[in-house]
């Protein structure tokens, strides 16, 4: 197969995956944040509400901060541009401690953008020709 065409096709996948499982980590953070203020508060007990309350937020704050920028790498990979490269490859290093999901996407995260034709891909504005040949 063409290495644009390889890379291409390697990208839109990676950007999806990327976009979907950090949104879900969105989603639970904002999850984590709302259960934990509302069993606190159902508790009746002012000292269980705080530390519910607290746990819940740093939880779920926590997964929130570190979502975003998996979004916004992903977004990035699917419009081709050359930043979104070493984000995703931060974020992916990250993900290498998130058994076993994140460790999956990690690893193909650095498995499709420690490539050359993957580098050469996005210096060339992600067209689809080709540039020439040195």
């Amino acid at each position: 197969m063409d290495d644009h065409k390889w890379a291409d096709k390697h990208l839109t996948l990676l950007g999806v995956f990327h976009i979907v499982y950090h949104a879900l980590g969105f989603v639970l953070g904002i999850g984590i944040f709302t259960l934990f203020s509302v069993l606190g508060s159902i508790t009746n007990d002012p000292q269980a509400n705080v530390i519910l309350a607290t746990v819940g937020g740093i939880v779920g704050t926590m997964l929130i901060v570190v979502s975003i920028p998996g979004v916004i790498g992903g977004i990035g990979l699917l419009r081709r541009r050359p930043w979104a490269r070493i984000l995703a490859l931060i974020v992916g290093a990250i993900d290498l401690l998130d058994i076993p999901l994140g460790t999956a996407l990690g690893i193909y995260t650095l498995w499709v953008l420690m490539r050359d034709e993957v580098v050469d891909y996005l210096r060339s504005g992600g067209s689809e020709s080709p540039g020439p040949v040195a």
